[in-house]
């Protein structure tokens, strides 16, 4: 019966992992492996051909009658209540991005790109990319970004370049914000990691993973000489609402204060993001976009039109591949080295740790892995697998590992697929231009990283 569990999921994450060649959105696989599990949990807890184990290394059998059955509804309302606040904090965030994009507030951003220079466009872009990703997660600042870029450069040769580093700077930026990416935001919400010592110990490789590949990239022929720009300048003024400039400093303001309603209130980050689309929402409510705005416009920049924007179908697929890894998690799968009856992930931690002593490999291998996987599932796994302490050294690894690695292949992060998608980027062309230097980057912040953590801390 386990085997059947576990072959489920290997079926729905094959599924997921061939998304383009199948034809069929992830969000599927993701909803069917995360029901199917439990209900085979259920169907198997019932008859006695499983076990499972709550969050309080409680193990339900057969032989327990109604409470076994008891056991799995608790169980499973408590990690549906762990994913559900994270598929919250994102629902908020995205809103505020959305209602920050209907007042055209990222148009702003354009008036800090006036070089025709390859070079300085390169940075600035790319500093763009990193520093908006840590705020409004990499996939939004990658989309951002790219639009921003079709509006400016006018060849599509020169913007797949720009595109392709977008990637690295975007996911490089996410990696080092509690808000910078969904499995950063998975560790901290876990309490895996707090907002300032993510900050702290994995802001710098993050540096350097953005910063190399982009110092190597200045000295490349596709950044040399000046690149050709649309003169949109007195059209894109004439389109800025008046509301442009409040909403894109307000709803990044109020996303950025969530670290710090957490630290100040101690309450979980979904009830700081409410509180933060709540005041961007009632400000959007009463503000003027446009010199004669009226009430029949008023509907063309709401918070209603922002939430029909949302990508529900990202937000699901969240759900059903927590779930899928939950269920992973509470099934009895064998026993620890002290005997005692553990999860399949515990159980794979153990196996992995008696494989490769070395923990940082295993980190950097799941970084690599998540170029080829998704790191959503890689990062829930790890969380399920491990039970080291608040901002340990393998929890801000895990962070670096999964949010950098997926840029190594196109396809390996949200932002990269976004990225493929807008400006059909072929997987061989960033394979062969682009992949060398993400890679470059992802080994320079991983040893700065353990030069820091395991060498210069360790002698302090």
């Amino acid at each position: 019966m386990e085997s059947i569990i576990i072959l489920i999921f290997v079926i729905g994450y094959l599924a997921i992992t061939l998304e383009h060649p199948l034809n069929l959105d992830k969000t599927v696989p993701a909803l069917l492996m995360g029901s199917i599990i439990w209900a085979v949990l259920a169907v198997g807890l019932k008859f006695g051909w499983l076990s499972i184990i709550d969050t309080h290394e409680h193990v339900y059998r057969f032989a327990q009658g109604e409470t076994a059955l008891i056991g799995i509804k608790e169980t499973l309302l408590h990690h549906l209540g762990k994913t559900s606040e994270i598929l919250i904090f994102l629902i908020g965030a995205m809103t505020i991005v959305e209602l920050i994009d209907l007042h055209r507030g990222f148009d702003v951003l354009k008036s800090a790109v006036t070089t025709r220079s390859r070079v300085k466009l390169l940075w600035i872009i790319g500093i763009l990319a990193f520093l908006l990703s840590a705020v409004i997660d990499n996939l939004t600042a990658t989309i951002v970004l790219i639009t921003l870029l079709r509006k400016l450069v006018v060849t599509k040769k020169d913007r797949l370049w720009y595109a392709g580093m977008i990637i690295v700077a975007a996911n490089a930026g996410g990696a080092w914000s509690p808000i910078g990416d969904v499995t950063t935001t998975m560790l901290w919400i876990a309490g895996k990691v707090t907002a300032l010592g993510l900050v702290e110990y994995v802001i710098l490789p993050s540096v350097f993973c953005f910063g190399l590949p982009f110092l190597i990239a200045s000295y490349m022929k596709p950044f040399q000489g000046y690149v050709e720009i649309r003169n949109t300048n007195s059209n894109e003024e004439s389109k800025r609402l008046l509301s442009s400039k409040t909403m894109l400093f307000l709803g990044l303001g109020m996303i950025a204060s969530v670290p710090l309603f957490k630290m100040i209130t101690g309450l979980p980050p979904y009830i700081g993001m409410m509180l933060a689309l709540g005041v961007v929402w009632l400000v959007s409510e009463y503000i003027h976009p446009e010199e004669d705005f009226s009430k029949e416009r008023k509907h063309l920049y709401s918070a209603h039109k922002a939430l029909s924007r949302i990508e529900i179908s990202s937000v699901l697929f969240f759900l059903g591949i927590l779930m899928s890894v939950a269920g992973l998690e509470s099934l009895v799968f064998g026993l620890s080295e002290t005997g005692d009856s553990v999860g399949t992930l515990r159980y794979l931690a153990e196996i992995l740790q008696a494989t490769i002593p070395n923990q940082d490999v295993v980190v950097m291998l799941l970084g690599v892995c998540s170029a080829v996987i998704d790191n959503v599932p890689l990062v829930a796994a790890s969380i399920g697998m491990y039970e080291s302490p608040t901002d340990s050294v393998l929890w801000h690894f895990i962070a670096y590992s999964a949010g950098t690695g997926g840029s190594l292949l196109i396809i390996g992060s949200a932002a990269g697929v976004a990225a493929m998608g807008m400006e059909k980027i072929n997987f061989i062309w960033y394979l062969k231009n682009i992949a060398w230097l993400a890679f470059v980057g992802f080994l320079a912040g991983a040893g700065v990283f353990l030069l820091i953590e395991r060498v210069i801390l360790n002698h302090i």
